[in-house]
């Protein structure tokens, strides 16, 4: 998977994690992604592995193996083709858990991180509703204060994990008034009354992860609820943000990986003409244009991820990283599945699915628009 700065210890936890991939995941994949979900069962498989909350401390019961660990899990996962796992490991290890162990009190970490370290316990985000989605100070649910803490009231879709999650971090307006500084996160169970989730959302791509609605309707928690102090929400996200907009380029760089691997194994074996695919000058050409346009994204990934270790990682630098990535890939999975001819249209191609999976990578946490503004921002000012 050529992981950046490898070591011993990341070289062991890519290959335990391949292992358990090949013996664990790939006989029932296809399955999953037909059923739109996979076995609530695999998320303590996972964590009995090791593979959840990697980087979280010790003393909440995770490894302390430091974020280069993190990357190396969602990168193995997105390279071995399973575009959807990736996703779903991504909302929980870096959305929902980096969240509680940043910004919880030790109460908060206590009660929650070492079930979500172990897998009996799946995290989600709750930000995007049926009329906010990047526009986060759009958000219409509403907090309001009542004896004892706070009354939930609203609407969430698109959320990866919803409808597995145990723990829902829930993005709500407690001021209406206050533009961004009146959102307010909460920690909500999924057992709490009044909570309740919608269907489970039927996409193009990525089904094994399965993404839901879900509603809040007079959703009653305690202070020991608030996540990150009242009104601090929108500084909170925008703070989180960076991790998880890396997590989606490491995963589209280990999806370039695993494409191109494969398409250059196609076309030296597949003939036309008398002689394999490989000695046409437009396929040789379009692949040395891929692989030097994957090699330089992963140098700018490798940046990063040193910059996330350190925490000095920017918000325009992660954009340019989710961007370019997206794009990267997006092309990619197009030109690759071309040379496959008619068998890249069919789904028993690994290619096949490949395509449809990229295509989200545009448009979930943060669209290529809107990683185009903030880095115009950064270059332009307001």
């Amino acid at each position: 998977m050529r992981q950046p700065h490898p070591t011993p210890e990341l070289n062991l936890l890519e290959d335990q994690l391949r292992r358990f991939l090949v013996r664990d995941i790939a006989p029932h994949y296809h399955q999953w992604e037909r059923a739109g979900i996979m076995p609530r069962e695999l998320w303590r498989q996972l964590g009995a592995q090791g593979f959840l909350g990697a980087d979280a401390a010790q003393a909440f019961a995770g490894a302390e193996a430091g974020y280069a660990a993190a990357a190396c899990i969602i990168q193995t996962i997105s390279a071995a083709g399973f575009a959807g796992l990736a996703s779903a490991v991504a909302a929980h290890n870096e959305v929902a858990i980096p969240y509680v162990m940043d910004l919880g009190t030790d109460s908060q970490r206590q009660r929650w991180l070492p079930g979500m370290i172990s897998g009996d316990i799946v995290g989600a985000i709750a930000m995007t509703e049926p009329s906010a989605g990047s526009d986060l100070k759009a958000i219409r649910g509403r907090a309001e204060k009542i004896a004892g803490g706070w009354r939930l009231n609203g609407q969430k879709t698109f959320i990866t994990n919803g409808i597995h999650a145990d723990l829902i971090i829930v993005a709500m307006k407690t001021d209406p008034d206050a533009g961004a500084k009146g959102i307010s996160l909460f920690l909500v169970g999924a057992d709490t009354p009044g909570f309740s989730r919608g269907r489970k959302l039927d996409k193009l791509g990525q089904n094994i992860a399965d993404t839901a609605e879900l509603f809040f309707e007079n959703v009653e928690v305690g202070e020991d609820a608030l996540l990150g102090g009242e009104g601090q929400g929108f500084a909170c996200l925008m703070n989180e943000l960076p991790r998880e907009r890396l997590s989606f380029a490491i995963a589209a760089l280990g999806a370039c990986d695993a494409v191109l691997q494969d398409t250059l194994a196609y076309v030296q074996e597949r003939k036309a003409f008398g002689v394999s695919v490989a000695q046409f000058q437009n396929t040789r050409f379009r692949l040395a244009e891929l692989h030097a346009r994957v090699e330089v994204l992963r140098a700018f990934v490798r940046q990063c991820i040193d910059r996330q270790s350190r925490a000095e990682l920017g918000t325009a630098d992660v954009s340019i990283a989710k961007l370019v990535s997206s794009e990267v890939q997006g092309e990619l999975v197009d030109v690759c599945l071309q040379m496959f001819g008619g068998y890249g249209y069919m789904k028993e191609y690994p290619i096949s699915r490949a395509y449809v999976d990229a295509r989200g990578q545009r448009i979930y946490g943060g669209t290529s628009e809107i990683m185009k503004e903030i880095i115009a921002r950064e270059l332009l000012g307001r």
